[in-house]
């Protein structure tokens, strides 16, 4: 599965090596809200080189509807500050048997997310501006919890909330996706919350809100990390969970080239 994920991860042409190696000062975090503040504090951003990329393997379940029997799920994850760009590949057991894998995306301003049963029968491949807007949320969500520093760019924007929450917006590729994210007492983030993700639907995506919650944080390596989190989309006849997962102390490296 790692080759697989290497090799994809290798010919998508991103960037080898930073553009902005400069540390994280006070004069960066000083115009942004006060919550927003308290947060980059929290996940100990300012003193440290801004991260440009990160690798990420975690272990957990997945169900791709209500009432569906959970998968055990499997997952790599590359995300690339310089490009705007995500790669997650995933892997399940579909009626515990067969493996089906899953290839999440956002390159190039565009979205995709593509699966298919024992790796050759397609059974899903979805694109088109759903998928743009969607992946690209997503980024932002991964670099909230794990990368911030990914975001202290001229394409976010800060807005305070209160004491407990700010909002944050992303532009890329001439869209901007918007969440907001909410804090414990030390800054840290416990769940985000957007509007700009789409639930594939029989008849289509529908757009509906999507939530993350998470839990169990605790330093690793000088880096606070969470232990756990979900995945849940808000629908009228209430919340759908359909991920649960768990990362590993050594899951995540940070700064690394595509090729390492």
């Amino acid at each position: 599965m790692y080759r697989r994920f290497s090799r994809r991860i290798e010919a998508a042409g991103l960037p080898v090596a930073p553009t902005n190696q400069a540390l994280v000062g006070e004069a960066d975090v000083a115009p942004l809200p006060a919550s927003t503040q308290r947060y980059l504090r929290f996940m100990g951003v300012v003193g440290r080189p801004r991260d440009w990329s990160f690798r990420s393997h975690f272990t957990g379940r997945f169900r791709m509807r209500p009432g569906q029997r959970w998968m055990a799920l499997e997952s790599w994850q590359y995300n690339s500050a310089p490009a705007t760009a995500r790669l997650f590949y995933m892997r399940m057991r579909f009626a515990r048997v067969v493996p089906m894998y899953g290839w999440d995306t956002y390159v190039g301003g565009e979205g995709r997310m593509l699966g298919k049963l024992g790796g050759i029968v397609t059974v899903a491949d979805g694109r088109g501006e759903a998928f743009d807007i969607g992946e690209l949320t997503t980024y932002l969500n991964d670099a909230v919890i794990m990368a911030p520093s990914m975001l202290l760019t001229a394409a976010t924007s800060w807005g305070e909330v209160d004491g407990q929450s700010f909002d944050v917006s992303l532009t890329d590729s001439g869209r901007t996706v918007s969440a907001r994210v909410l804090l414990d007492e030390r800054g840290a983030p416990v769940d985000f919350s957007s509007d700009d993700r789409f639930i594939a639907l029989p008849g289509g995506p529908v757009r509906a809100r999507w939530t993350t919650p998470l839990g169990g944080w605790h330093m690793v390596n000088g880096r606070p990390h969470p232990e756990r989190g979900s995945a849940i989309w808000h629908l009228d006849h209430g919340p759908f969970t359909y991920v649960e997962f768990r990362f590993r102390d050594d899951s995540v490296a940070y700064n690394l080239g595509p090729g390492r």
